[in-house]
């Protein structure tokens, strides 16, 4: 188990994905940046917004999310900016509540009115945030390995998380902390083969500059007592940043937490109980049709008129 996490992640950016494994490559304008999505099988829209440093192929495709979603809704997927194959600013104004509006530009740019949204970690926050901002836009919103809420240490550990990336050591703040609880934490060696290969694939200004801007997706306490939109929450047992959802229990409305056993923040996402569950909750919500039935029933038929 030592060597598990830094072997995860670096196989995980290693690994090529072929286009044949998914679908085919578009990019739209969001304010000036441009950023990369992809769309993939038919229904209604759930889009998915991956974690920090992370990237399409390495959320959801790897994991198996986008094959199991596509069979039954249209997946579309976002590389956020700063990201994967989209544009990659330095400035730390260029992210925060502006990956929040990207989401909103992307749906706009495919003409959907409103869409499932799903997002892991860092996507989670920018998933929490559009709750508290663009409710209208949802059809219902999934919060998984995270969400927006502010723990005391958050902005010394931002701060450590940017001197890393600027200085030249990567994620090993992150990874470290992401360790979970009673496991050996990565030795210096182990940190440093695995930033090489993960920053071999990102901009470490860049990131410096994402970081820099999350604080801007906390949520306000009336705005979790007020939500009004279906929300899940999936997060494994042994996940460090399930002390971020746990206060969400008694804080925010319109909220289940499903809790998948043995599960950290790596494997989470590839875990049968967070593809399962996920699916199960997207079915519960999905949009109603004309005369109020939902989408996945079979539509109420009309009484026969009586014979005079």
């Amino acid at each position: 188990m030592r060597y598990r996490f830094i072997a995860v992640v670096a196989l995980c950016w290693l690994l090529p994905v072929s286009g044949s494994l998914r679908a085919e490559d578009a990019f739209f304008d969001s304010k000036g940046v441009k950023l990369h999505y992809t769309v993939e099988g038919k229904g209604e829209p759930v889009l998915l917004i991956h974690g920090f440093a992370a990237n399409i192929d390495f959320n959801w495709v790897l994991p198996g999310v986008t094959k199991a979603l596509a069979k039954d809704y249209q997946v579309i997927s976002i590389d956020n900016r700063g990201h994967g194959r989209s544009d990659k600013p330095h400035d730390a104004k260029q992210y925060g509540t502006e990956m929040v509006e990207d989401a909103v530009r992307l749906l706009d740019h495919l003409k959907i009115k409103k869409a499932h949204v799903v997002g892991y970690s860092m996507g989670a926050m920018v998933t929490h945030k559009l709750i508290a901002t663009h409710p209208d836009r949802l059809l219902s919103a999934t919060l998984g390995g995270g969400a927006a809420v502010k723990l005391p240490g958050d902005d010394q550990f931002m701060d450590d998380l940017v001197e890393s990336l600027n200085n030249g050591k990567g994620l090993a703040p992150l990874m470290t902390a992401l360790t979970p609880m009673g496991r050996p934490k990565p030795t210096e060696e182990q940190l440093k083969t695995a930033n090489q290969m993960i920053m071999a694939v990102n901009d470490p200004k860049a990131l410096a500059a994402v970081v820099r801007g999350l604080s801007d997706l906390t949520i306000p306490e009336n705005k979790l007592k007020a939500n009004r939109v279906p929300t899940l929450a999936l997060v494994g047992a042994i996940d460090p940043l399930k002390a971020r959802v746990d206060p969400l229990k008694d804080r925010m409305a319109n909220l289940t937490i499903v809790v998948i056993d043995g599960a950290d923040h790596i494997d989470a996402v590839g875990k049968p109980e967070f593809i399962n569950g996920l699916k199960k909750f997207l079915g519960e919500h999905r949009a109603a049709g004309e005369n109020g039935e939902k989408a996945n029933e079979p539509k109420r038929k009309e009484p026969i008129p009586s014979r005079p």
